[in-house]
């Protein structure tokens, strides 16, 4: 058994609820359903995070998204679904291997929160255009 438990997910070392399979990606329940329908998708090939994962395994995964995506809208009906992914463990990630999290949201007392605090007022104008400076050259490499 490998010391990743997706990977071992993946590998039916562990059981899980398979929602969809391809050659590419595997979705499955997660243990905690945030929200009934609370699903994972994650690429077979273990990755870390997104800052490793190529593009072309990207794609796979995100069209898998997708694919869960419209089963869950059909299936449960949400009013709205949020997509989540942690990379690093300051942005919340447990496990690390790259996953995406599909959580159906159905009302505000579906057990979903999330926190944004507005700090657009910490930066002038003058700041934001040499972020976006910075982060064009980074692009353009």
């Amino acid at each position: 058994m490998t010391s990743c438990i997706f990977c071992s997910i993946i590998a039916g070392d562990i059981p899980s609820k398979k929602i969809y399979e391809d050659e590419h990606t595997y979705a499955f329940f997660d243990i905690s359903q945030v929200t009934k329908g609370h699903t994972l998708v994650v690429p077979k090939n273990h990755h870390e995070n997104l800052f490793d994962l190529p593009e072309s395994e990207l794609n796979h995964v995100y069209q898998s998204v997708q694919k869960v995506g419209h089963a869950l809208k059909e299936t449960f009906s949400p009013a709205g679904l949020n997509l989540v992914n942690n990379n690093g463990e300051a942005a919340g990630q447990t496990v690390f291997h790259y996953h995406v999290h599909l959580i159906p949201r159905y009302d505000s007392t579906d057990g979903f929160r999330a926190k944004w605090e507005e700090h657009g007022s910490e930066y002038s104008e003058a700041d934001l255009e040499a972020m976006r400076v910075e982060l064009v050259q980074s692009l353009s490499k």
